[in-house]
């Protein structure tokens, strides 16, 4: 799958984000089907995406700790 509708999205930055250049960028798509992840020190390099659900599962699965948002 290639950047499926994000190729004029607006991306945003985590609001995870530190300040230290490590930061991830969010994107929804045009057909609100997919988000897509990118690194903003890079952000004509590779991007993610992945369907809404996924995304869902894996902020829930972040905010129950199922996952370490910070490392």
């Amino acid at each position: 799958m290639s950047n499926p509708g994000l190729t004029n999205a607006t991306w945003r930055k985590s609001s995870y984000s530190q300040g230290n250049g490590a930061c991830v960028e969010v994107a929804i798509s045009s057909d609100v089907e997919h988000v897509g992840y990118r690194d903003s020190k890079a952000p004509n390099g590779g991007v993610i995406a992945v369907g809404v659900s996924a995304h869902r599962a894996f902020i829930e699965a972040v905010r129950m700790g199922g996952i370490d948002a910070q490392g």
